[in-house]
Parts: structure tokens; sequence; C-alpha cells
């Protein structure tokens, strides 16, 4: 029987503010999909009820609820205790949804994935976990996110979706690839990729959440090396976070102050008019990047991305783009004055990697995902009338 209930496990904090449910942006995005394919879904999740973050959008299906489940985490003694009393209601809350469930989706790497992976195999139900982070791991990681992708591998025993290829992994870990733009946005990027020129001074994009992990300081510090070697560049940063007033006051203090930009977090479709504008992407960031949305979004504009190499970056950006093996301020800078002094050879990248990048949409993730879950659970998944 084709599975009508789903429910999503998810640590994404998620607001109820005038009689919407919103959420971080592409995550966002990604549950319309899922929403697709279910008569109803539930979200068993952290719920905040007011303003929602500047990052974050509303789910847009009239199908998707919020169930919720108790905000813990943090760092030290004392978060950790309170996440420990927590425990039991978190298990017994967790335990409701999946009974109400015809079929269970459960997101890594998160304290409710933890406990969402070893909670729904117990139910037999219908089930399909996606890892959004490094499946490979990184120095640094946290002892939980190598827990999961362990519960995932020998426990899970069903569909789990990771980004990249990964040998000797179980037949149930399935390479899948997600896009937050639509076939008309995807479209409309292709024809600014097809007049895509680099010119001068250099147009240098950052977009992301301005958060320690994005390393946004290092591009900062690239553009004043590239203000002393004489390379003519505008820096523009897209996004907000924690550390936005830190970056500041930081560029405020480099040669090049007048020549940054930052803009803020804003809605999806105003923040591609900046892909449009750019010549290049930067992405500083060490690990954590699985499959970064922002990269595969640039390039399908015909933006020159310089990513450093982790995660599925160098699957991306090699032929396409430019893979720094660091990302220190110099490495960026050098990567950054080489495509400014050679843009006709750039040109040729930035039209490959619009090319490769009109592969990923919305529409076309829908179509996978059924197309997996039809097949891995034997029944038809197919896209409710009216949302095709």
């Amino acid at each position: 029987m084709t599975p009508r209930r789903l429910l999503i496990v998810s640590h994404v904090v998620h607001y109820e503010h005038e009689g919407a449910v919103l959420a971080y942006g592409p995550y966002a995005r990604e549950i319309e999909i899922w929403a697709d394919l279910f008569a109803e879904v539930a979200i068993a999740c952290p719920v905040r009820r007011g303003p929602a973050a500047p990052d974050a959008l509303p789910i847009r299906r009239d199908n998707v609820r919020v169930w919720p489940v108790a905000e813990t985490g943090g760092h030290g003694p004392g978060p950790r205790l309170h996440q420990l009393s927590r425990l039991p209601g978190m298990i017994g809350t967790m335990a409701a949804a999946i009974g109400w469930a015809d079929a269970v989706h459960v997101r890594c790497p998160g304290n409710l994935g933890l406990l969402g992976a070893a909670l729904a195999p117990l139910s037999g139900k219908p089930r399909v976990a996606k890892f959004a982070g490094q499946w490979n791991g990184y120095d640094g990681e946290v002892w939980t996110g190598r827990l999961q992708r362990w519960l995932l591998r020998r426990w899970w025993a069903a569909p789990v979706l990771v980004y990249g290829e990964w040998p000797g992994d179980p037949a149930h870990i399935v390479p899948f690839f997600t896009s937050m733009m639509t076939d008309e946005q995807v479209d409309r990027a292709a024809d600014v990729a097809a007049t895509k020129a680099i010119g001068s001074p250099l147009k240098v994009l950052f977009a992301g959440r301005l958060e320690p992990v994005k390393r946004v300081d290092a591009l900062l510090e690239a553009a004043g090396l590239l203000e002393q070697r004489g390379v003519p560049a505008e820096v523009v940063v897209l996004g907000d976070g924690s550390q936005r007033h830190r970056l500041e006051r930081l560029a405020a203090d480099l040669p090049a102050a007048s020549a940054v930009r930052f803009v803020g977090a804003l809605p999806f479709d105003e923040a591609l008019a900046w892909y449009a504008w750019a010549d290049c992407l930067v992405l500083p960031s060490e690990h954590s990047e699985g499959w970064p949305k922002v990269v595969a979004e640039a390039m399908c504009h015909g933006v020159v991305c310089v990513a450093v190499d982790h995660g599925q970056v160098r699957r991306m950006l090699d032929g396409r783009g430019v893979v720094l093996s660091s990302g220190a301020p110099a490495e960026i800078a050098a990567a950054l004055a080489d495509i400014a002094s050679a843009p006709t050879r750039y040109a040729a990248m930035s039209k490959d990697a619009s090319q490769w990048a009109r592969g990923y949409s919305l529409e076309g993730m829908r179509a996978a995902l059924a197309a997996l879950l039809s097949d891995r659970w034997a029944t038809p998944m197919t896209v409710a009338e009216g949302r095709r």
C-alpha cells in the first residue's frame, strides 16, 4: 500500500508565525518536494512561535504541520545534562509521531536525527534517511556525527541519501543531490550565463551564513591582498549570521574597505540577482559542506566558483572551477588574480560550469526522489495532482 502519511524527523528549528510554518530557506524548499509526494506530512522538530530568523522561508504546502519536540543542544556540561533530562520525554514524543506515520524520513546529522535513526527501524515502516553533511567525515567532527553514520550504515537497513559516491558502502547508501532552483530559474540562469563576461573590477561574491565555519574572514583578507597587488575587485557578502558585525569591522580596516559590501540575507529570487552580477563566487569553508548548493546555483549562472577541496567540491568543480587546497587568504587572492588576468580562458570554464549545473533543479529532484522511493519501497510514488 502506498504510504499517505510521512513523518519527517529534523533538528532544524521551525517557526510558527501568522498562520505559516517557516524554516531555513533551502531546507523549506526541499520539504515542499517531500510534501508533493504524500497526502499528509508532519515534521517532528523544535518549534518556536513568533517571527522567524532572517534566512527562513515559509513552507508553501497546506499538507504540512509541525509535531513539536523539545529544543535541546549546546556545549558544556549544563546543556548536556539538560538534554539528558529531556531524553525520556523526547523518546515518548518521537515514538508517538512514528506511530502516527505510514513512512518515516530522518534527516541527519543532528540530535533528533540520531534519535530518529535509532528508533525508526524498530517500527518496521518504510523509511528513508538523508545525511546532509560530509559522508566521509572530517577532522574535528563531533562524535555524534560519526555515530549517526555508523547507525545509518549498520542499523538503518533502508535507503540513505548521501552526497557523492563512496566505494565500499552498503547498497542502501544512495548518491543523491539537491537544488533550490526551479526549472524556470535554471532557464533564466542559463540565459545569464550565455552573456556572462568577466570584467574589471572583478566582481566577487560570497553567499551563505556568516558563521565561523564559513571563514568569510579569509575572503576579506584576500580582498586586502588583491588591493596590494593592484588587482581591482568588488566583494559582495550575501547572507547574515552571528559573525556579521565582526566581519564588517574587519572589512572596515582593510585597504579595500570601500570595495566590500554586506547586503544581508535576501529572499531567494533577490539573491539570484547577485549570481547574475558576479564573476566569481568564493566558498572558503574547509569542511562540513557535503553538497554546497550555492556553488551549484552560481555555476548555473556562469559564475566561476572558487572553493576548498572537501565534500563534493572537487566533483562539482573539476575542470569547471577552481579547487583550493587550504583556502588560506593568499591562495584565494592568487586564484582571483589569475581569473582577473585571463578572462577569456575563464569564460570557457564559465560556460562549462553552467552547462553542467543545469542538470539540477527542484523538479528534477522531485522526480528522482519519487523514482527512488517507488523502487526501494516497491510501491508507486507519484506527485500529487496540481503540483506537477
